[in-house]
C-alpha cells in the first residue's frame, strides 16, 4: 500500500464503463498530464422518462482540464464516443481515433455543430501526448477499425484492451494483431485495463465470417421471397458481407434508417465499405421490383420504436410488408430490449412474414471475447496489475477470477466502480480518494439540467397523472369569483366529473371559511388547499396525482 502523497504516481480515474455497460471513459493520470480514452454514451433506462442520452459525468476533466492532453479512441460504437459532441464543447483537446472512427465522430460533430482537433491515425502508429506514447494495436471487434492501446508511461506499460474479439477469420482481413500483443507481453506490462463483456460465456466467439456462410445458406433456401436484414448499422463488415451475397443472388439492395444511412455513407466515403451504385435503390422506388429481387437492410435490431424495422412491422413506414417475407434478424438483444424486439418479431410473423433470428440460426455473432479469447490475452500480456472493464459489477468479478485461475494474485487486481481512483506507484497498487462522477441525462438540448427532482416528478406524473386547481378571486371584494379543476393522466371515467365536482365544492367551503381581503401573499392558503386536496382524492380513490394549485387575483 501506498501514501497519497507518494510520488511519483500513476492515476488511473475511472469515469464510466465500471459497473455498468456503456458509456465508458477513463483517464490516466501522470503528474500534470492526463489523457482520456474514449468517451461514450448509453441509452436510459425506463427509469428515466423523457431523457434522450446518458453520458458520463466530467467535472474531474473540466477542473483539470489544464492537464487534459488529448482523447484517444478505441473504435466508433456509441458506448465509445457518444459523449464526445457534447464534452467537445467544453473541453478543446485534439482527438485520435482510426479512419472509420473519425469518419463516424465527424458527422456527429457536424450535426451537432461543434468543432473539434479530429486526428486519424493507422494501427501501429504511436501518438506522444505529454508524458504518454500511445500506440494503437489492431484487434477484432463489430465494427472496423478497433484498436487496443498501449500505454507507455513514466511508471510503465499500461495496455488497454478496447472491445475485442479473436476471429482466426474476419471479413477483410482484419484480424488481431497477436504478435504485437506478444511482443508488448514480453515488455512485462505493468497493467492490464480489459473488457469483461463476455466473461461469461465459455469458449470461443463465433467468427464473423460463419455469419455470412449462414446467410449465405438461408439465401439459397429462400430464392423466391424479398429478404429484410436487420442488423447494427455500425457493422461495416456485416453490411459489407450483406451487399456482397445481394449481389451473388442478383438482389438490389436498400438501405432504411437514419442511423444506417448515415453509417454507410460515411464508411462509403472512406472506402471501408465498397457498393456497386448500380446495385443500390432508393426505398421510395422498392415497389418497382418483385420480390426476389430486392434485399432491404434496415435498423431496428433492438425493437426501437421508431426505427425502420419497427415501422415497417407496425404498417408506418413507405414499405409494406408481402406475406412470406423473410425477415433476418442478425443480432442479438442487448440486456433491457427483449420485449421490444419479440414485440417486433410478433408483429412480423402477424403479417405473415418468416422470421430468423440468434436463437434459430447463427445469423449474428458478439464483437465481445469470451472465455477462452481473454485467457489468451492474459497469458499473452502477463500484467503485474490488473483491472476488469467494460462490464456490469458481476462481468468484473467473475474476470478476476479468471485471472486468479491463470495464476495473479489477487492483491494485483482491483474491482473498480464509477468515481474510482486507482494509484500505481513504485511502492504498490491502491484504491485512491473518489473523483466527482455519475451520470450527466441530455434532454434535448440541455446537458445536466434534468436530475432526481426533475425524474421524480417524470415518474409521478407517470404513475398517477396530475390534477390542477385554479381558484380566481376579488381581493377588493374579498369573494371566490370561480374554480376550475382539470385531470390529465388520472382518470377518464363516469365518475370523474362527480369526483372533481365534490373537489370543487370542496375547496369552495375553504375559501368560504378564508379572510380573502386579509390575505398578505398566498403561499399558506396553497399549502392548506393542496393539502385538503391531496387528502380528499387520496380518501376516494386510493390514488396521489400530482397537485398544481393556482390562485388568481382580479
Amino acid at each position: 500500500m501506498i501514501s497519497s502523497s507518494s510520488k511519483p504516481v500513476l492515476r488511473v480515474v475511472f469515469l464510466g464503463g465500471v459497473g455498468e455497460i456503456g458509456k465508458n471513459m477513463t483517464a490516466l493520470e501522470f503528474g500534470e498530464d492526463i489523457i482520456i480514452i474514449d468517451c461514450g454514451s448509453t441509452f436510459p433506462g425506463g427509469d428515466m422518462p423523457g431523457v434522450d442520452l446518458v453520458i458520463p459525468d466530467t467535472t474531474y476533466l473540466l477542473e483539470n482540464r489544464y492537464k487534459v492532453k488529448g482523447i484517444v479512441l478505441t473504435h466508433g460504437h456509441e458506448d465509445h464516443i457518444g459523449g464526445l459532441p457534447f464534452i467537445l464543447k467544453n473541453l478543446n483537446v485534439p482527438v485520435y481515433g482510426t479512419e472509420l472512427t473519425i469518419a463516424i465522430l465527424e458527422a456527429k460533430l457536424r450535426e451537432a455543430k461543434v468543432t473539434a482537433q479530429l486526428n486519424v491515425i493507422k494501427p501501429q502508429a504511436i501518438v506522444p501526448l505529454g508524458k504518454f506514447k500511445v500506440e494503437f494495436v489492431n484487434v477484432s471487434h463489430s465494427i472496423a477499425g478497433s484498436c487496443a492501446l498501449a500505454i507507455s508511461t513514466p511508471m510503465g506499460l499500461v495496455f488497454h484492451t478496447g472491445d475485442f474479439k479473436v476471429d482466426y477469420t474476419p471479413v477483410k482481413g482484419n484480424i488481431i494483431d497477436l504478435s504485437r500483443i506478444a511482443e508488448l507481453g514480453k515488455q512485462e506490462v505493468l497493467l492490464l485495463l480489459a473488457e469483461s463483456t463476455n466473461v461469461e460465456r465459455p469458449g470461443f466467439t463465433l467468427s464473423e465470417s460463419a455469419v455470412g456462410k449462414s446467410i449465405n445458406t438461408i439465401l439459397q433456401e429462400n430464392t423466391e421471397s424479398r429478404v429484410f436484414v436487420t442488423t447494427f448499422a455500425s457493422n461495416i463488415h456485416r453490411l459489407q458481407q450483406l451487399v456482397d451475397l445481394a449481389a451473388k443472388y442478383k438482389r438490389k439492395v436498400v438501405f432504411a434508417g437514419r442511423s444506417m444511412l448515415n453509417i454507410v455513407d460515411c464508411a462509403q466515403r472512406i472506402g471501408e465499405l465498397k457498393i456497386d451504385k448500380d446495385n443500390l435503390v432508393d426505398v421510395d422506388d422498392v415497389n418497382d421490383y418483385a420480390d426476389n429481387e430486392l434485399m432491404i437492410i434496415t435498423t431496428g435490431s433492438q425493437g426501437e420504436p421508431m426505427s425502420a424495422l419497427t415501422r415497417i412491422a407496425n404498417d408506418e413506414s413507405k414499405i409494406k410488408l408481402h406475406y412470406n417475407d423473410l425477415v433476418i434478424i442478425s443480432a442479438s438483444p442487448i440486456p433491457g430490449n427483449e420485449r421490444m424486439i419479440y414485440t417486433v418479431i410478433n408483429n412480423l410473423y402477424r403479417h405473415g412474414a418468416k422470421v430468423i433470428y440468434e436463437s434459430l440460426a447463427e445469423v449474428h455473432t458478439s464483437g465481445h471475447a469470451c472465455r477462452e479469447e481473454l485467457k489468451l490475452i492474459h497469458s499473452l500480456i502477463r500484467p503485474k496489475y490488473f483491472i476488469p472493464v467494460h462490464g456490469e459489477h458481476r462481468h468484473q468479478k467473475k474476470h478476476a477470477e479468471l485471472a486468479i485461475s491463470m495464476g495473479m494474485r489477487p492483491s494485483n487486481i482491483i474491482i473498480t466502480d464509477i468515481g474510482d481512483v486507482v494509484e500505481i506507484s513504485t511502492k504498490g497498487f491502491r484504491l485512491a480518494e473518489r473523483v466527482q462522477s455519475g451520470a450527466l441525462l441530455v434532454d434535448g438540448l440541455g446537458v445536466g439540467e434534468v436530475g432526481s427532482l426533475v425524474l421524480r416528478d417524470r415518474k409521478h406524473l407517470a404513475q398517477e397523472g396530475a390534477l390542477a386547481a385554479c381558484a380566481c378571486v376579488d381581493k377588493a371584494q374579498g369573494a371566490l369569483l370561480n374554480v376550475d379543476i382539470t385531470s390529465r393522466g388520472f382518470a377518464y371515467t363516469a365518475d370523474t366529473d362527480e369526483l372533481l365536482s365534490q373537489a370543487k365544492e370542496m375547496i369552495e367551503n375553504i375559501f368560504a371559511d378564508m379572510d380573502i381581503k386579509a390575505q398578505e401573499d398566498w403561499s399558506n392558503a396553497k399549502t392548506t388547499l393542496k393539502k385538503e386536496l391531496k387528502n380528499f382524492i387520496f380518501r376516494k380513490t386510493k390514488r396521489n396525482p400530482m397537485m398544481i394549485i393556482q390562485i388568481l387575483e382580479v
